[in-house]
């Protein structure tokens, strides 16, 4: 190998701090009148060259220096020019380099070898200034085109990073918010003495937008409610919290579905004034992109009444102790839609023994992979077949059936229930 002419060398490699370092051209030539021919050009161009008589020596010069262009004879001893260009394309460069074959063929066959092997362009020789000069910048123009996509590379790949980072912590604050979600159901079966409530709340994906609950009223009355926040994520999560507050059965002054009677005492409102109460809420102070159904329900044991109101959500069911189920609610508008909306009671005689289950769109609206959904019979053949379980075990029952049937326990929606079985006398 000929001695390679290094930057420091170069006449204009000294220039000015920050100037663009000249351009690397590796010559490979087994002639050396070629070599010096060529050599001569290029640095009158503003080139930095390094001349190699072999491709053997080339190739070495290629794994320790950075050469942007090669110019290599196509026939030479030993190593011939297009297996030195293919070596060179494995080398594994992070950069782009501009490989030039001379050549006197002419064949479309051995010019397509050539491309195969990953030449970039061809000259013939004798080689003319013209020709060469145009190639060259054909060249630099490719190089300048692939250094600013590598450079824009790097700026994707450093964005990634960035949010793969912002991903992390959002991931780290989403399980925080999970785990404060998942306090607001903390028991997830509530004894009352003579009624007991039992939730269940599985979330679609970090966080959800259902939310169940149950608060004693006073000695004779239990409250059980289902709510399905619009949309997912942090912000449906974000309103079940705010939800949640208002229904809080351990500051009833602080509980939407308490009021004042005339004498000024407080006092639990009707299920339906409840409804119109969170929509007037929704609409005129929350004020925000999205609306919610629900269910409110009331057991009352002095009068052996349930009274319920239905708010978009799905059908309310009733497991008679018999083991009959029967379809409650009169549907109604969500809640945060309409103003003005009124909603519309049921009043259901029960007794010891029955059970009422609200569940929330998730279980029928469910996805089976032969088309179709779980569906509100679905629904109804679960809990009819888990009729003789307690409440608990039957909404667990209920997830089984369903991961059994869509063949997954990975669901498109948050799965969340209620169920509240009003007790034998002891």
């Amino acid at each position: 190998m000929l001695a390679s002419q290094t930057l420091a060398d170069w006449p204009g490699a000294m220039a000015e701090p920050g100037a663009a370092r000249p351009r690397h051209v590796l010559v490979v030539d087994d002639s050396r009148a070629q070599r010096h021919i060529l050599s001569v050009q290029l640095r009158r161009w503003g080139y930095l060259v390094t001349e190699c008589e072999d491709a053997a020596s080339a190739l070495e010069v290629c794994t320790g220096a950075e050469v942007d262009i090669v110019i290599s004879d196509w026939m030479m001893p030993g190593m011939t020019g297009l297996e030195f260009c293919r070596k060179f394309r494995n080398l594994g460069r992070e950069s782009y380099g501009y490989f030039v074959l001379l050549t006197s063929k002419s064949e479309k066959t051995e010019i397509a070898g050539g491309l195969e092997a990953g030449a970039d362009d061809f000259l013939t020789k004798p080689v003319s200034s013209n020709e060469l000069r145009a190639r060259l910048r054909a060249g630099e123009r490719t190089l300048a085109m692939q250094a600013e996509l590598l450079a824009k590379n790097r700026v994707i790949v450093s964005t990634l990073v960035e949010l793969q980072k912002l991903y992390d912590s959002l991931d780290r604050d989403l399980i925080e918010a999970r785990k404060l979600q998942q306090t607001l159901v903390r028991d997830r079966v509530r004894d009352y003495g003579w009624t007991r409530a039992s939730l269940l709340l599985r979330n679609s994906g970090r966080v959800g937008g259902d939310l169940v609950g149950s608060f004693r009223v006073d000695d004779q009355r239990v409250a059980v409610y289902s709510i399905d926040v619009s949309g997912h994520g942090v912000a449906s999560a974000m309103m079940t919290a705010r939800l949640a507050g208002f229904l809080t059965g351990s500051s009833p002054e602080q509980n939407l579905a308490f009021g004042r009677d005339a004498n000024g005492i407080q006092a639990l409102l009707p299920p339906e004034a409840v409804a119109e109460r969170f929509n007037r809420l929704m609409l005129e102070e929350i004020q925000a992109e999205q609306y919610f159904t629900m269910v409110f329900a009331v057991v009352d044991r002095s009068t052996g009444i349930l009274s319920l109101v239905q708010a978009g959500h799905p059908h309310p069911l009733l497991i008679r102790r018999s083991g009959v189920v029967e379809q409650l609610g009169n549907g109604g508008l969500p809640v945060g839609l309409i103003p003005g909306a009124t909603y519309e009671r049921c009043d259901i005689a029960v007794q010891p023994g029955d059970r009422l289950v609200l569940v929330s769109d998730g279980f029928t609206e469910c996805p089976l992979p032969g088309g179709g959904d779980f569906g509100e019979d679905g629904l109804i053949r679960s809990l009819t077949k888990s009729a003789s379980l307690s409440g608990a075990d039957m909404l667990e029952a209920l997830v089984w059936d369903i991961v059994a049937l869509s063949g997954s326990d990975s669901f498109p929606d948050d799965l969340s229930a209620v169920a509240l079985e009003i007790l034998e006398a002891e």
